[in-house]
């Protein structure tokens, strides 16, 4: 039986609290980047981000399906990595700080870069595409 080589904690925390944070924000991620490469229009980023919110801008059903999907994510890689550092010969203290270690890493980085990519997507909406549909629609503009 060959031992495998210890799986390195701070990349296996960043690939998949990262993964997890996209995954969560996808609704808003998409359409942004779309309509700033020109492949969407400005009434086509609204709708399909209303599809995932409700007339009063919190979470939709989608909006939770999306964040259940980045929590998901963010278990597996717990998860993965005690499965992966269980096959290596670690000791049972440095496991369980290794462990936690990549909770708290996968946990802040995960949620930090959700909320900087949501704040992000909100600011980049409020400025560009809701400005496009607007004027996509014919409506007249207002000046905050």
């Amino acid at each position: 039986m060959t031992l495998e080589k210890k799986p390195n904690l701070i990349k296996w925390s960043l690939k998949y609290s990262i993964s997890a944070a996209i995954a969560g924000i996808l609704c808003c991620v998409a359409p942004a980047i779309l309509f700033m490469f020109g492949l969407m229009s400005g009434v086509y980023a609204i709708s399909f981000a209303d599809f995932f919110y409700k007339d009063d801008g919190s979470s939709g059903t989608g909006a939770w399906v999306l964040k259940g999907i980045a929590l998901c994510i963010g278990i597996y890689g717990v998860y993965s990595f005690r499965k992966k550092q269980n096959q290596c010969a670690i000791d049972k203290k440095s496991k369980r700080k290794n462990l936690i270690l990549l909770i708290i890493i996968t946990l802040f980085v995960g949620v930090g870069l959700f909320l900087s990519i949501e704040k992000w997507s909100s600011w980049y909406f409020d400025e560009h595409i809701v400005p496009a549909q607007q004027k996509e629609l014919n409506i007249p503009i207002k000046d905050n």
